[in-house]
């Protein structure tokens, strides 16, 4: 049981329960199929774009181009369906493709110069973001491939969209890597301490690179589950991508200072922010409030996160004293 409390999931998953019973009792219409339908739409979509940055703040750094790659994958994804009438399917794996440079990029160019990653992802927002403006002259395209339309609004029984099955698969293997694989412990021991990790022999390019490629593809799909839902591909999918995906890790226990990231805390984070964000929508408070009560959680998870760490040194001094 104490093992259980330790858990950063553990507390977010009391707080998601008793406050969803909560906001139930006041208004009963946050549990209505239709609010249950939406707010699962809302995690579906930010679940991965959480995941995309959580990889990143595992190694220590930020990827600030996330809502950018999003949004030039949505874009080509509409655009090679309207423009060029290619299949859904060719069009997808272009989108990935093009997810997967933009990716490679960020992590070649950040390992090559030494040059933080805020600072190159910063540059490379503006890149994508002004290609995926050029690109569409700032219009939308509409000619949507109807069973793209149905797999964004479809449902899978009651109130559960089928675009929940790719966001839970991702989260899925996103906990295995994390936790199973080499690759995510030596991701974990980079963002610890990147001396000690080139001393056991990991290379720092292979693991800042593979970071960020898995982080944009996991922006461009979920830039193309975002087209799946609008039923459209509009220039401005991913901009408010940057907030929420800091969001949820931080809130999940992650320390930017990377080393540390729990997926399904990241998960639960994701969770409470829809929550969050929907109770606001149905006590009719103005929307533009979720901003700051994103940014007054993530400052409270950074202190706590902060304080927890405190604690840990403090521990660890009296135990090396002894």
């Amino acid at each position: 049981m104490n093992d259980l409390l330790k858990k950063d999931w553990f507390g977010l998953g009391i707080v998601i329960i008793f406050g969803s019973i909560l906001i139930s009792i006041f208004k009963p219409a946050f549990i209505s199929p239709f609010n249950l339908y939406v707010l699962m739409l809302s995690v579906s979509l930010m679940l991965v774009v959480a995941m995309s940055q959580m990889i990143i703040i595992a190694i220590g750094q930020m990827n600030l181009s996330v809502g950018a790659i999003g949004g030039l994958v949505a874009i080509s994804f509409t655009g090679l369906m309207e423009v060029y009438d290619l299949s859904i399917f060719l069009s997808m794996c272009i989108g990935l493709g093009i997810g997967v440079i933009c990716g490679f990029i960020n992590g070649y160019i950040t390992v090559k110069t030494g040059i933080s990653a805020f600072i190159i992802t910063l540059a490379t927002l503006y890149i994508f973001k002004g290609m995926n403006l050029g690109i569409t002259e700032a219009q939308p395209f509409y000619d949507i491939p109807d069973a793209v339309k149905y797999f964004g609004n479809a449902k899978i029984f009651g109130p559960i969209p089928f675009l929940v099955i790719i966001p839970v698969i991702i989260t899925f293997f996103m906990w295995i890597l994390m936790n199973r694989t080499t690759l995510g412990r030596y991701m974990l021991a980079y963002g610890n301490n990147v001396q000690s990790s080139e001393l056991m022999g990991i290379s720092s390019t292979k693991i800042v690179v593979y970071a960020h490629i898995i982080s944009g593809l996991l922006a461009a799909i979920g830039g193309m589950l975002v087209v799946c839902r609008l039923q459209l591909g509009t220039p401005n999918i991913g901009d408010s991508w940057l907030l929420p995906s800091f969001a949820a890790p931080v809130i999940g226990g992650a320390i930017l200072a990377g080393g540390k990231v729990d997926v399904i805390a990241t998960a639960f984070g994701v969770i409470l922010v829809a929550i969050i964000s929907q109770t606001l929508v149905i006590f009719k408070i103005d929307p533009f409030f979720v901003q700051i009560f994103l940014g007054f959680m993530i400052l409270i998870a950074v202190f706590i996160n902060r304080y927890r760490e405190y604690r840990e040194e403090r521990r660890n001094k009296v135990f090396s004293n002894e």
